[in-house]
């Protein structure tokens, strides 16, 4: 290709690059800020119920943690570590999303818990938005207990003992979870790459436990994202695959046998009769007779008696 004809081809691939980026922007202003705008002047201010709610739940732990009794009760509360009970840790985690973390500023990202929680109320509604949130909180401080139990070592992803005892508490992970999940499922390039790319620089220039968490929240928000939408799919395959393991395999079918042949009877030759000899008429055959046995007969006791009396004279006379 010649340098004229590069000139044409150059400026049609950047006037379709412009046209397209000009398009994903005005459809994701739309989507991000229009419609929510829209829907949130039809619901009033009962739209902003969750935001206010994450704000004021932060704030509110803030002033408590200042003093001494009051630290106390917010770690009972809400203090989440790796090296606690599980049970323990899943019951202080819904609280631990209004407690703030020690390393950042409260009031810094007080605007942003506000934004993700209003924004993802209006988008998808309070229940929505609440699962989303803890699901994304819980991933990543199950996904830290796992990085401590298996140690240094692992390609990276193992974590020291120590970090066990680091206190992990704060809603960035769900501020990060529910702007992950509004940009997948609004189809948003640019919020996703200022949340994702933000975490991603955020974990290689400070390495530490909520840096990782964070990234995991972002995985999680990726997965449900991607399965919005999806729900009646994945029931039709959850209810077909329940149907097989209730009918359990196919019976094994027998080994065809060839039916047993028929019996055939076996034939006995009768007998020759035998040839009449000279001078002797040949006599019929014929059943044989056999004479039924004399019956034998019976005495009576009175003989047996007399019988018996004769013998003895006999003897005596003798």
């Amino acid at each position: 290709m010649t340098t004229e004809g590069r000139i044409p081809w150059c400026r049609s691939l950047l006037v379709r690059l412009a046209r397209f980026t000009g398009r994903t922007l005005r459809a994701e202003w739309h989507s991000i800020v229009v419609d929510p705008v829209h829907r949130l002047m039809r619901r009033g201010l009962s739209g902003l119920l969750l935001g206010c709610v994450a704000a004021f739940g932060v704030v509110f732990f803030h002033d408590i943690a200042q003093h001494p009794l009051g630290a106390q009760w917010v770690k009972w509360l809400g203090g989440v570590r790796a090296d606690l009970p599980l049970w323990l840790s899943l019951l202080r985690t819904p609280v631990s999303l209004y407690v703030p973390a020690l390393d950042l500023p409260v009031w810094a990202g007080i605007t942003q818990l506000f934004l993700a929680f209003a924004l993802a109320e209006v988008a998808l509604g309070r229940a929505r938005t609440l699962a989303i949130a803890y699901v994304t909180t819980l991933a990543g401080t199950l996904t830290a207990r796992v990085m401590i139990a298996l140690g240094p070592g692992w390609w990276g992803f193992g974590l020291p003992r120590e970090f066990g005892q680091v206190l992990d508490t704060g809603p960035s992970a769900a501020v990060v979870g529910l702007f992950t999940y509004l940009a997948v499922v609004k189809r948003a390039p640019v919020v996703f790459s200022l949340t994702g790319g933000s975490m991603v620089w955020e974990s290689i220039a400070v390495p530490n436990l909520a840096g990782r968490e964070h990234l995991i929240a972002v995985g999680s928000a990726i997965v449900l994202g991607l399965l919005h939408g999806r729900r009646a799919t994945l029931q039709a395959r959850l209810r077909s695959l329940l149907r097989i393991q209730e009918r359990g395999p196919a019976p094994a079918q027998p080994a065809l046998t060839p039916p047993p042949a028929p019996k055939v009877p076996s034939v006995v030759p009768a007998p020759a009769p035998e040839e009449p000899s000279a001078g002797r008429a040949p006599q019929p055959a014929g059943p044989s007779v056999v004479p039924a046995p004399a019956p034998a007969r019976s005495v009576p006791a009175r003989a047996v008696g007399e019988r018996s009396q004769d013998a003895a004279m006999t003897s005596l006379e003798r």
